[in-house]
């Protein structure tokens, strides 16, 4: 029979405690973003124009310079790296498994500040070399510039390869032994098995962590302000600070959220249409390539470069410091950031862990595409950086609190500084940019429960929200602990978001550090970053162990 236009339309959306939660979190999520789109178009009083002849241009070229080092140093280091601990069998090659993983404990700024610390004129390093050659002048020797744009594509590289690693890593833990074997066997070399057969299959998960590096990128502040490179974030930054215009810095914002635009369109392009499926479901262990000699050699020293320079040496370096300046830093009111670290992590993650988990189960009731696309929505958040969510946070939270304050004024209640002031801004802001970790994880959780236990459940007696809490809960209750980590760690590192939304004489670790090592007090910081790195470990050993176990048929 004919298909009607009737029954072409989507269906209508159905109203009820789940779909109406999903709609409300998608706009809450979505209205910072809106918010910083509406102030591009207000009155800026001309100064987008001496933005546009003076430095636009620079942001841009900066910016892109910055995403490319950056970009395809993480690219050959991640890559490279997974293949060799994955395929490969050398001196060290199963402990680098894990510790190819924890630099990504390590904030960029941190590593910018030891780096710095260490090898800037006055640093270690130098001071060494002058004393060894008997050098008195800087102009008796030549030593790169560190604080510069080739320092901060190594710094950051250094801590953001990780992202490509792990995905790269799983990409051939997953691959079929079949097909490189068949390789093998027309002639092909392990290194031609490497870029013919594996690294193309493995091509969709590896783009998907360069986009999160180029997007961890430009989120960056602390690197590039201590490094005095002009981002279009260092940029946002001043025009709103320096210049106090919310409305140039929100033009500048949405620029660059046009950039993390066109980076999300490019990875979903890159994956369209390239999908591979396993034509068996048996599987053994990968082959091991066992190298000797100098292939030996090499691969160890590429695998452990990464490591040491990315985490053992600003470990050993703030270690020392830390024990060496203990006191200096713990009356520097260290306990009251550490509080105020935990209280507002602690606060996001666990909204973050209900909101996503509610968000994910309205998802799975839903029937229609309405709550999947608020699902969407509500995920968008990771993708902008903290600084445009920032601008766009202070906005609705300021509305807000000027109803409130005339509600109470009608009422004749004092209601004000309910949110402007407070922490509110920054847990909310916290909120929209990670709940697409909470909830990405207790979807993919859910995803593993049959819809059969429901049904079960429903035949019980059970509504859906008895269901959740009797039978989803207690078989999820390990995957929303492992999102709850993730969402606590990354707000304990968040630097940006929480500098311009802080209430007055409030600080964090993050900002404690910050402000410390960017006035060369580094020692009295160290403790403060050795927390933040201490904390960042936790998220490495559940990657760890997932990594591990990922390759199917494997226990």
């Amino acid at each position: 029979m004919p298909v009607s236009s009737e029954s072409r339309r989507l269906p209508r959306l159905r109203f009820n405690l789940w779909s109406a939660g999903a709609l409300i979190i998608a706009l809450a999520v979505a209205a910072p973003i809106f918010t910083v789109l509406g102030l591009a178009f207000t009155d800026t009083s001309d100064i987008w124009t001496h933005l546009y002849k003076t430095v636009l241009g620079l942001y841009l070229e900066r910016t892109i310079t910055l995403m490319f080092g950056v970009g395809i140093g993480t690219l050959v280091i991640g890559t490279g790296t997974a293949w060799l601990v994955t395929m490969c069998r050398f001196p060290g090659s199963r402990i680098f498994e894990w510790a190819l993983l924890l630099p990504l404990a390590v904030p960029a700024y941190v590593l910018a500040f030891v780096v710095t610390d260490q090898l800037e004129y006055a640093g270690t390093v130098q001071s060494t070399l002058r004393d060894m050659f008997g050098w008195t002048r800087p102009q008796d020797y030549w030593f790169p510039e560190i604080r510069s744009m080739g320092g901060a594509i190594v710094v950051m590289t250094l801590v953001l390869y990780p992202y490509v690693y792990l995905l790269a890593r799983s990409a051939f833990l997953e691959q079929s032994v079949c097909v490189l074997e068949v390789s093998r066997t027309l002639g092909k070399t392990a290194w031609g098995s490497f870029t013919r057969i594996a690294l193309p299959l493995a091509r969709p998960a590896i783009v998907v962590g360069v986009t999160l590096v180029l997007m961890e990128v430009i989120n960056d502040f602390g690197t590039v302000d201590y490094f005095a490179v002009q981002t279009f974030t260092a940029g946002i930054f001043d025009v709103w600070l320096n210049m106090n215009s919310v409305g140039g810095a929100a033009q500048l914002s949405s620029v660059l959220l046009l950039v993390v635009l066109v980076l999300i369109v490019t990875e979903r392009m890159a994956r369209r249409d390239r999908k591979f499926h396993h034509t068996s479901n048996k599987y053994s262990e990968l082959p091991s390539y066992r190298l000797r000699g100098y292939k030996a050699t090499l691969s160890f020293f590429a695998c452990a470069l990464p490591v040491l320079l990315g985490f053992i040496f600003p470990a050993s370096v703030l270690s020392h410091y830390a024990l060496s300046f203990y006191e200096e830093t713990l009356s520097a009111d260290y306990f009251s950031y550490v509080i105020n670290s935990l209280t507002l992590s602690a606060s996001a993650a666990l909204l973050a862990v209900v909101i996503g988990l509610f968000l994910a189960y309205a998802v799975r009731l839903s029937e229609g595409p309405w709550i999947k696309i608020a699902a969407r929505i509500a995920s968008i958040g990771y993708a902008v950086p903290g600084a445009i969510l920032a601008v766009g946070v202070l906005w609705p939270t300021g509305a807000l609190d000027q109803s409130l304050s005339w509600i109470g004024g009608n009422f004749g209640i004092a209601v004000g500084g309910v949110m402007i002031g407070t922490i509110v801004p920054i847990v909310y802001g916290y909120l929209v940019r990670f709940l697409a970790l909470a909830y990405g994880t207790s979807e993919a959780s859910l995803g593993k429960i049959t819809p059969n236990m429901d049904g079960a459940a429903r035949t019980l007696g059970s509504n859906p929200s008895q269901t959740l809490k009797r039978v989803h809960f207690p078989l999820m209750r390990g995957s929303l602990m492992t999102a709850a980590i993730l969402v606590f760690v990354d707000c304990m590192k968040e630097l940006p978001l929480t500098i311009i939304l802080r209430p007055f004489n409030f600080d964090t670790l993050a900002t404690f550090v910050y402000q410390y090592a960017s006035d060369e007090l580094l020692e009295e910081s160290a403790l403060g970053a050795l927390t933040i790195v201490g904390a960042g470990i936790i998220p490495v050993i559940l990657l760890s162990v997932t990594i591990a176990k990922s390759r199917p048929g494997k226990l």
